[in-house]
């Protein structure tokens, strides 16, 4: 999205966000589980970037705060996780204020003023000293980790502490989009819940909620046709240059395991600039066209291998990139590099 864009139109970040476009199974699930008494501690939401995984953990996590009894009348006659903006829970949750809610992310760094490449494993080790303190009213303890995709193996390891011996009450909420990836530990302690990507309705209703637009406006139109099913991608692509550039990365994408490599230049070119937000939506369609290769059902054990492993060089090569402000055009043929031999392993 355009400086401009941000300026017209404040976009709704996920804690903010009351509406849930398109993933009502999902949520149904969590209801009939928490209205069971027995939700399960742990819950690994994943699936695509930008589809709706923080604003459903945001959504179960304002529910339970606010009906901290799942076998209150309230709960039991619920018909989804939908909370009133007036909630004290909410209030407090959108105003980042909730003392029973931990949320892990990346955070500004001080000194730079940019966003950490991953979540800090400081950050982690809360974890264990927040689910080891006294709830609030409710007693219910929820944390949500967005992504669990941007944590170190350190901090996968000290989460494993609060997954093998959770407090009662507690509700882990971790966000990913490729959970294939993930860990086998913390895999097998949580219990899966896979998103699918959006219908294009939904992702012009989302689009139009988070920024105010007019769901048919041209713009609006074009970024959907682009956004493969992702509200996220659909906000960034109501920028001209990025649907450029995107076309230039699918492209590519379709020719491995054999891309141009005038072709490669020439995107190599495109993303040497300054810009901040170019480098990210190039690692936006690559990260999601790894995802696919992890998440696919008919993927072999040595195409996820490979992706696996892929993936985990080039996020690292790309924040080295970010943090030394590294020339960029090398990062793309690498980046390709490694694609063409995950592409191979079909």
């Amino acid at each position: 999205m355009s400086d401009d864009d941000a300026d017209d139109h404040e976009v709704l970040l996920p804690r903010e966000n009351f509406a849930l476009l398109g993933h009502e199974d999902a949520e149904k699930m969590l209801l009939d589980s928490y209205k069971s008494g027995r939700i399960p501690h742990a819950w690994l939401i994943g699936g695509p970037p930008g589809i709706g995984k923080a604003t459903l953990a945001y959504r179960l996590a304002r529910f339970v705060l606010a009906h901290p009894d799942p076998k209150s009348p309230e709960v039991q006659s619920a018909t989804s996780l939908a909370v009133s903006e007036d909630n004290l829970a909410a209030r407090r949750i959108a105003a980042q204020a909730q003392g029973d809610l931990l949320v892990l992310e990346r955070v500004i760094n001080e000194q730079t003023g940019k966003l950490y490449t991953v979540i800090r494993v400081d950050d982690v080790r809360r974890s264990v000293g927040f689910f080891g303190s006294t709830a609030g009213e409710g007693g219910w303890r929820i944390a949500i980790i967005d992504a669990i995709d941007d944590m170190q193996r350190e901090g996968a390891n000290a989460l494993l502490k609060v997954l093998e011996e959770p407090p009662a009450r507690t509700l882990l909420l971790l966000i990913s989009h490729a959970p294939g990836r993930e860990l086998p530990t913390i895999r097998s302690r949580c219990r899966r819940l896979l998103l699918r990507p959006l219908s294009g309705e939904d992702v012009a209703s989302s689009v139009a909620h988070a920024t105010g637009r007019n769901a048919t406006d041209a713009d609006v139109t074009a970024a959907v046709v682009a956004a493969d099913g992702s509200a996220g991608r659909a906000l960034r692509f109501l920028d001209e240059k990025a649907l450029a550039l995107r076309q230039r990365v699918i492209d590519l994408l379709a020719q491995l395991p054999n891309p141009d490599p005038r072709a490669l230049h020439a995107l190599g070119d495109a993303i040497g600039g300054s810009e901040p937000q170019t480098l990210a939506a190039f690692m936006e369609l690559v990260n999601s066209w790894l995802s696919e290769q992890i998440n696919t059902v008919t993927s072999t054990n040595l195409r996820m291998s490979e992706a696996a492993q892929a993936w985990d060089k080039i996020n690292r090569a790309a924040r080295d990139v970010e943090i030394y402000n590294l020339e960029r055009k090398p990062l793309v043929f690498s980046v390709f590099g490694l694609l063409s031999k995950t592409a191979r392993a079909r």
